[in-house]
């Protein structure tokens, strides 16, 4: 069943359960940010090697792996925690109760003298974000009705580049007048704030089967683990291979650029100031623009089409990329190319959410989701792990290096167009 094309966004937030996804979604979002684009470029202006970024990067690893203890996030209890606040928001708190002081850390390491022990540190805040995301995830699903789901992917991805543009261009402002050390420790206050939300948040029901503790290991191993992946398999026959082809390989693009986009804006010649007013800022408005075009386009011609769109002008992007490095610093030409970046990528993400959503059953929805969003993470963090490596290896030449990442967009787009044709398929066995 589709959104309702008419239900306004102003009347989506009236309602709390799609305002706790929107505070959700910038929780998400606070801590990732730190990992990636900010992190970035906090080590290129110290000097740190563009292979050695990219290598550093994948600590960012648990994002692309939380489906292995997903099964925990969705059985295991935590203790009074639980009782006070429900299965899902027990487990968000606790994260976010750790983030804080794992952030704290992260920024009072020094680059140059104590990468293994930043590394250390962003793999923790990494590990504890990943884990609040299966949570989070699976709470969005439960909390909604399914034909509600483009909606609250939409919601979701609002927050998280709120969240995003918080500890990206709030942390680069910090960081240009009070140093890293205060950009980290200013990011850490804001995941304590985002965490009162929490506090105050509905909790989802859930059918009381999911609730049962298990009587034994096995019995837990079997409810947790392999149940999931049974009915997933099961729902989808020989398609759920297809489907889960296209997951891995929708990212393929982004994930070469996401890693590297900070490094390339400094050796272009740009400072923390000017990334954060034309990268962050024009970015957060294009993402906003874009998530609710796609919502949009998911409604009117839907979800697999719309992600279709959203991997071809993903592919576009990179060129615009090309473009802009053969063109050198020029402010005019690095909006433009931002501004259309985030409008493609926050519609082709819209799409990706709403979609891995309508994958997953109810009874296991944060191991599934979990093991669906991880697939798609593993390409942007393992590609981008040695995005660093491939600039290198060209020469530093960035225009030959986003040649090939849109090239990378084209099994994409390929799977995808299988897969369109076969959707009235994929509906049936859905």
């Amino acid at each position: 069943m589709a959104d309702n094309p008419q239900v306004s966004w102003t009347a989506r937030l009236r309602d709390p359960r799609f305002r706790t996804i929107f505070f959700f979604g910038m929780a998400s979002g606070l801590p990732s940010s730190l990992v990636f684009a900010t992190l970035s470029i906090w080590l290129r202006e110290e000097g740190v090697s563009r292979t050695s970024i990219g290598l550093i990067g994948a600590a960012a690893t648990p994002y692309a792996i939380n489906f292995l203890w997903a099964p925990f996030v969705d059985r295991f209890r935590l203790g009074r925690l639980q009782i006070a606040l429900g299965q899902r928001r027990s487990w968000i708190f606790a994260c976010q109760a750790l983030l804080i002081p794992a952030v704290v850390a992260m920024g009072l390491q020094n680059p140059q003298s104590g990468a293994v022990v930043l590394g250390l540190c962003a793999l923790a805040v990494s590990t504890l974000s990943a884990t609040q995301d299966v949570a989070i995830d699976a709470y969005r699903i439960e909390i909604l009705e399914p034909h509600e789901y483009g909606a609250g992917a939409a919601l979701a991805i609002y927050g998280w580049h709120t969240g995003a543009f918080v500890t990206g261009a709030g942390a680069l402002y910090v960081a240009a007048f009070g140093g890293w050390s205060a950009a980290y420790c200013a990011a850490a206050l804001c995941v304590g704030l985002v965490a009162l939300a929490t506090l105050r948040a509905e909790e989802p029901d859930r059918p009381a089967d999911v609730l049962a503790q298990a009587r034994n290991a096995l019995d837990w191993l079997r409810g947790s683990a392999v149940a999931p992946l049974r009915d997933f398999f099961g729902r989808l026959g020989w398609l759920a291979a297809l489907v889960l082809a296209v997951i891995v390989f929708y990212k393929f693009g982004d994930a070469m650029l996401g890693r590297m986009a900070g490094v390339f804006y400094v050796d272009l010649g740009f400072t923390k100031v000017e990334i954060a007013n034309y990268t962050k800022s024009v970015g957060l408005f294009a993402t906003l623009v874009g998530v609710g075009v796609g919502g949009w386009v998911c409604i009117r011609i839907g979800i697999m089409r719309a992600m279709f769109l959203g991997a071809f002008l993903m592919m576009v992007t990179n060129l615009a990329f090309a473009f802009l490095a053969t063109s050198g610093k020029s402010f005019e030409l690095l909006a433009t190319v931002v501004f259309f970046d985030n409008l493609t990528g926050g519609m082709a993400t819209t799409a990706f959410v709403a979609y891995l959503s309508s994958l997953c059953n109810i009874a296991f929805t944060a191991t599934q989701y979990a093991l669906l969003a991880s697939l798609g993470n593993f390409a942007r963090i393992q590609l981008g792990s040695v995005s660093g490596w491939a600039v290198d290896s060209f020469g530093g030449d960035w225009t030959l290096f986003f040649v090939g990442v849109a090239a990378m967009s084209i099994p994409a787009i390929l799977l995808l167009w299988l897969l369109v044709r076969l959707m009235p398929e994929i509906e049936r066995q859905g």
